[in-house]
């Protein structure tokens, strides 16, 4: 009732200001909109730029409380041309300041980070503590997202300090936690703890069970990095436990990365494997792409302590692959200003967009990237190669020496050895003759495009198209590797199963989520009618065996075939099938499969390169354990390739 009795002056309007203020303070924002626009128009009768200011301010205010950030920004720069025209900075900052969080939210961390920047001045001057608190966390949440951890720090701990001036609980608690996320990135994992476990003391056991549970595994992390096993193993369970009681997947998803690298640390590695496994999936339902390249490089690390090195490097294939992309994510961001607010003066419109050219310095960076990818793949063939010549000379050394052993028995044995060793020697030969020629093949490939690269002979996007290219041959290079490494162990006789009861589903699982990618990149059915049964053999041995299979269903389907996997008791053993509707084998080749001598191999579905020694080296694997492999298959239908293995040990 006091504007009734009030003069049409900017008295009334400043009256009716308050009036809104209080409005929107208690969030009637129907009311606070209607008189809005009734002061409004009484400001532009009056010519009042205070008033539309004013208006305008409160008015954005509203609408970006109520996620109207379009309608928001629209009134901020009303507001702003307003508070210009009058002079009044303070205004001015606040808008600003509002205009930043908008433009971070959206992503545009470069425009955030001008508005941000051109207010904090001006809070500083007057010391207004709350709106500078909201300024320094919307650069540090700016800088963390452009990867500038240490300016993130930097306005992270400016924020702490004014909020424990204001005593702002809620703020204190949220500025620790992202104290203790960018330590820990840093990895200055002591200062992540102090931060994190100072944190804890300020929350409630009952209203802040939610923020307990999301730290944990942080926390978990922090201590597993600097070796304190038992404290990670507390934090870690504690959220695991929390997470899973509140159905929530991101909690789990995180104590359980964290749990597989203390297991795997602490040679849990079964325990490691089931939780690395549930992590996956869930990681790749959420699209959580970070907690993803994290749980790959875990698998990686596992993988190869346990010695199943073909799957260390499917997943060190995977992990990079994820992390490239990540990086140019990153890279796509608009790169911010390191400078303080003579950068974004606030006389200035702050929107202006900067005319330093930032192009030229992400071309070198991406570029610097990738040429560290090529080394990689270069390094790792001339590896390939190197090993592969060892591995020759000391099977035909390791040959030749038993055959000179032999030379002292009777005649006719030394005839036998002879002969069993020209075969051995025709085998290694020709098998020399195919590794010498793909491996030149490989690393005269990754030599070409390097010197490409180099001498500056390809564009950015030409460059882009060859990435695929290049890790096919390193892939190759390493199955080739993989495979001859345990041909020539079961060659040498030294590979001896260690036989054990493990339930066959869980190999299963494992292998068909290693070519997952490449299923749904050739737009391949995978079906998985696996069963819990428990086989008695060499569970690496039979993991190498299922792997070559499904990596050769997947060779020799293509888009809308299927793949199959089961396994089924038969005649008291266990039968495995691995079934696909790809181009299948005529019967003159399936002859051949099983025969390292014959070398067969043939071209996959999308060109895929093979080296003819898988179904060899699955031959001797499945034999040494007392099992049998063989195929069925039609051309152009299909082919089913069975394993029947023991379910118990064979009595002597």
């Amino acid at each position: 009732m006091r504007l009734a009795y009030q003069n049409q002056d900017s008295t009334k309007v400043e009256t009716s200001l308050l009036l809104i203020n209080e409005l929107y303070a208690i969030e009637d924002y129907t009311k606070a909109l209607l008189f809005i626009d009734q002061t409004s128009e009484l400001s532009k009768t009056l010519n009042y730029e205070k008033g539309l200011a004013e208006t305008n301010y409160i008015k954005a205010l509203i609408f970006n409380n109520q996620n109207d950030q379009n309608n928001a920004v629209a009134n901020f720069e009303s507001a702003r041309s307003y508070f210009m025209a009058i002079k009044d900075t303070l205004g001015i900052a606040k808008v600003n300041n509002n205009l930043g969080v908008i433009e971070i939210q959206r992503g545009n961390y470069k425009k955030g980070l001008q508005n941000s920047l051109s207010a904090i001045s001006i809070f500083e001057e007057k010391d207004l503590k709350d709106d500078l608190s909201k300024a320094y966390n919307n650069l540090a949440e700016a800088y963390y997202n452009t990867n500038k951890l240490d300016k993130a720090l930097q306005y992270n701990k400016k924020a702490l300090s004014v909020r424990e001036e204001l005593d702002d609980l809620e703020g204190m608690k949220y500025s620790l936690k992202n104290l203790g996320l960018l330590y820990a990135l840093k990895n200055d994992y002591r200062r992540s703890i102090d931060n994190y476990e100072r944190m804890l003391t300020l929350l409630d056991p009952q209203e802040d069970q939610d923020i307990r549970g999301e730290i944990m595994p942080s926390l978990g992390k922090s201590y597993l990095a600097i070796e304190d096993t038992d404290k990670a193993a507390d934090y870690l369970r504690e959220g695991l436990r929390y997470s899973r009681r509140q159905k929530d997947d991101l909690g789990i998803l995180k104590s359980l990365n964290a749990f597989g690298e203390l297991n795997t640390k602490n040679r849990n590695l079964k325990l490691a494997e089931n939780q690395l496994l549930e992590a996956l999936k869930i990681a790749r339902r959420l699209g959580n792409d970070e907690e993803l390249l994290y749980n790959l490089k875990l698998n990686r690390d596992l993988d190869s302590r346990r010695g199943f090195y073909e799957d260390a490097f499917n997943w060190q294939n995977q992990y990079y692959e994820l992390k490239e992309k990540l990086d140019k994510e990153k890279l796509a961001a608009i790169p911010v200003p390191d400078n303080s607010t003579e950068e974004a003066q606030i006389e200035t419109p702050p929107l202006i967009e900067s005319t330093k050219t930032e192009e030229p310095e992400k071309a070198v960076i991406t570029s610097e990237k990738k040429q560290d990818i090529l080394l990689v793949y270069g390094l790792i063939a001339g590896l390939v190669f190197i090993t592969a010549l060892l591995i020759f000379s000391y099977l035909k050394g390791s040959k030749d020496s038993k055959a000179a052993k032999t030379l002292t028995k009777s005649n006719k044995e030394l005839s036998l050895k002879n002969l069993q060793l020209e075969e051995v020697n025709q085998v290694k030969d020709k098998l020399f003759s195919i590794v010498s020629h793909d491996l030149k093949d490989s690393i005269s490939s990754i030599k070409a495009f390097l010197d490409l690269l180099k001498d500056g002979g390809i564009s950015k996007d030409e460059f882009n198209d060859l990435i695929p290219e290049l890790s096919e041959n390193a892939n190759n290079a390493s199955s080739l590797l993989f495979n001859l490494l345990n041909w020539s162990k079961s060659q040498m006789q030294n590979l001896q199963p260690k036989p054990e009861l493990f339930n066959i589903q869980e190999v299963f699982q494992i292998k068909m989520s290693l070519i997952e990618k490449k299923v749904n990149d050739k737009g391949i059915i995978l079906i998985d009618e696996s069963r819990r049964e428990f086989v008695y053999a060499d569970r690496s041995m039979l993991e190498i065996v299922i792997q070559n299979l499904i990596t050769n269903a997947v060779k020799f389907t293509g888009k809308g075939d299927v793949i199959t996997v089961s396994n089924q008791d038969y005649n008291g053993k266990v039968l495995i099938c691995v079934e696909d509707t790809g181009i299948g084998i005529s019967e003159e080749n399936q002859k051949k499969l099983f025969n390292a001598k014959k070398n067969f191999t043939t071209i996959g579905t999308e060109n895929e390169k093979g080296t003819g020694l898988g179904l060899t080296i699955c031959k001797d694997l499945v034999e040494l354990n007392n099992g049998r492999i063989w195929v069925e298959s039609t051309p152009n239908i299909g082919s089913k390739f069975f394993i029947e293995l023991p379910k118990a040990a064979l009595s002597e």
